[in-house]
């Protein structure tokens, strides 16, 4: 089940969070963000210790807790986007399937010539999308 949805600028700053939970839940949520977000620059700012293939988007697992997985990806643009799930099961192919989706949709809500570039995504659209995407992997509760 997906608890929890962020995209993060290229500064760590950001740009649109997402719980799929009680609110009581929100800042542990948050807390586990940043923690990925710790995750991602240590993975981008020292490829040769942690992954051979930093080329790729998909960041994989960044931040396991006893009731989360953290999962990242990077886009080109320095752009992060992180998905905190309750499914420990989870299979990597259907995190990257998602990220893809979930890709789209970001470049889509960026794209309308009314979004500030770096600024906080408010698109009623964009929230609407990213709930249908979330329900339809049948990782969430959503409603």
């Amino acid at each position: 089940m997906i608890v929890c949805l962020a995209v993060v600028g290229h500064q760590n700053n950001p740009l649109y969070i997402q719980s799929f939970t009680d609110a009581d839940d929100a800042l542990k949520l948050h807390h586990i963000v940043h923690c990925s977000l710790d995750v991602i620059d240590e993975r981008v700012n020292n490829p040769k210790k942690s992954s051979p293939t930093i080329n790729e988007a998909f960041l994989g697992l960044l931040y396991p807790t006893e009731n989360y997985k953290a999962y990242g990806y990077l886009t080109n643009t320095k752009v992060k986007f992180i998905l905190v799930t309750t499914d420990l099961d989870v299979r990597d192919a259907d995190v990257r399937s998602f990220f893809r989706r979930f890709h789209t949709a970001y470049v889509d809500a960026v794209s309308n010539p009314f979004h500030i570039p770096g600024k906080k995504i408010t698109s009623k659209t964009f929230a609407e999308r990213v709930s249908t995407i979330v329900k339809s992997f049948g990782l969430s509760s959503a409603s």
